[in-house]
């Protein structure tokens, strides 16, 4: 799976008390999702050799026609840079993915489930900016092959954990087609989103044109 990801993350800094557990950090990443989008319309599990079980959640149709895909799983534990020699088991950035649509699209689940796994089964830091390549549609049919990870805090409110262990950010997951991913990255994200902005793209369609890049 292709990738372009910024990385973070500072292996001087010293491994710190034990912070919040595996599930303790996954029940309060779902009850921030329950909380933002109310009972999850469904539900599906996919674990991947060598990495720990990704579950995802479905919310909606809502009163727009809006569903709502969410991972739950990738924040259990922090991503950390592969060039770091020590990995902190405590500090360090982590995510959750969300995927926003009109009208379901359940056979993505298995792209999320992908990309949620990235940082596990890869060793690399899903941040804004990041550009996630399935290699196929992601979804039968679609026009899609990759995402792009927007910035947090939207849509769902970050979540803050014991300390010294960083907040779980929720990061909205923008759906590029094959041009649009490589504008991207030529130009950079902030001008392939500045380009959405400009034609009015509606980046839940999924049945959107690319947009025009000349």
């Amino acid at each position: 799976m292709a990738h372009d990801f910024p990385l973070f993350g500072d292996p001087s800094q010293p491994h710190g008390p034990a912070g919040p557990t595996r599930e303790e950090v996954l029940a309060a990443v779902e009850a921030r999702l329950l909380t933002t989008f109310g009972e999850p319309s469904g539900r599906a599990a996919i674990t991947f050799l060598g990495a720990e079980r990704i579950e995802l959640l479905r919310f909606g149709p809502d009163t727009e026609g809006l569903v709502r895909y969410a991972t739950l799983g990738m924040a259990a534990a922090p991503m950390a840079d592969p060039t770091a020699t020590l990995t902190d088991p405590v500090r360090g950035p982590r995510a959750e993915l969300l995927l926003t649509l009109r009208g379901p699209r359940d056979d993505v689940l298995r792209a999320l489930a992908t990309f949620a796994a990235t940082p596990q089964v890869e060793g690399l830091v899903v941040a804004p900016g990041s550009s996630l390549d399935l290699g196929e549609p992601l979804w039968e049919g679609a026009p899609f092959t990759s995402v792009l990870a927007a910035e947090s805090g939207g849509l769902v409110a970050d979540l803050e954990l014991d300390e010294p262990a960083d907040p779980v950010r929720f990061l909205p997951l923008l759906p590029m087609t094959p041009n649009e991913a490589a504008h991207k990255r030529v130009h950079g994200a902030t001008a392939l989103q500045e380009r959405w902005l400009e034609r009015g793209t509606d980046l839940r369609d999924p049945r959107r044109r690319a947009v025009a890049l000349d």
